[in-house]
């Protein structure tokens, strides 16, 4: 039988993370304009949609690239010598051309119904494709959303970090994709009132992108008219380091090593097993 065709390493690990990228924004923002433009569903069924496609993504991307699909998650990694930095650049290019081609689809999808709650493409239905300070209606500025995306992404990594560190109670039987997705349905319910918890580099500038080559004018500005599309990237790649260090500091560093941990099983074991 002839040999499979496989891409080089990295190229395989760029199509995955396009790949789960693509998915979870196929996900995200199709739910969000469902809501915002069709009136079907509300905050609940795009909280749970996103953290659905973040499962689905990581199962997609996880066997060859760990399923970042985040550059945040990417970055810190990096930072922390999980990921060695060469691969820093083509993963987040990977990611980004996944969201910006996912929501390419998702515009092109909704098309009619875009266009009849929103025929100026305006700052009215701006929000289905990238997020907003106060979600485009609350008295939340600039920083208020910078601030929010720091820790909101900073919550993200700590928790990520927790569940896929071995030498801690990981989720078994293949499941930390399900629980890093309930992860981020916690986190659209308790922290997406002040910037819509992007929390995603990514998952924000792709479908920004987008939206300004399919007629959204005001892409890169808020409701304010101020330049906020650097918010969602920024302030997420801080959080996103700033949580892996506090991981790190309070948890990581006080955990045994895979061999104490072995032994220290091994002791707390009870001389009668009911299943021997």
């Amino acid at each position: 039988m002839a040999e499979r065709l496989r891409f080089p390493p990295l190229a395989r690990e760029m199509a995955a993370e396009f790949a789960g990228t693509l998915i979870l924004i196929l996900f995200g923002v199709g739910v969000v304009a469902q809501v915002a433009a069709a009136e079907i569903g509300d905050h609940d069924s795009i909280a749970w949609a996103w953290g659905i496609g973040v499962t689905l993504g990581v199962y997609v991307a996880a066997r060859i690239s760990g399923g970042h699909i985040n550059p945040a998650v990417t970055v810190a990694l990096a930072v922390f010598n999980r990921l060695p930095w060469g691969k820093v650049g083509p993963y987040v290019l990977a990611q980004t051309a996944g969201a910006f081609v996912a929501a390419l689809i998702v515009r092109w999808n909704y098309t009619e119904v875009l266009a009849a709650a929103d025929p100026g493409h305006t700052i009215k239905t701006q929000g289905v494709f990238s997020t907003l300070p106060g979600n485009g209606t609350l008295p939340v500025g600039t920083w208020g959303g910078f601030r929010d995306q720091v820790i909101g992404t900073a919550i993200l990594l700590f928790i990520v970090m927790a569940l896929t560190d071995l030498r801690n109670n990981p989720p078994l039987a293949n499941l930390t994709p399900v629980v890093i997705g309930l992860l981020v349905v916690a986190i659209g319910m308790a922290w997406g009132t002040n910037a819509g918890y992007a929390i995603n580099p990514a998952r924000d500038f792709g479908p920004r992108l987008a939206q300004f080559l399919t007629g959204y004018g005001g892409a890169w500005r808020d409701q304010y008219g101020d330049l906020y599309f650097w918010v969602p990237i920024v302030g997420p790649l801080i959080g996103g380091v700033l949580g892996a260090a506090l991981y790190l500091f309070l948890i990581g560093r006080n955990l045994p090593e895979a061999e104490e941990a072995a032994t220290a099983d091994a002791e707390r074991k009870p001389e009668y097993d009911p299943a021997s």
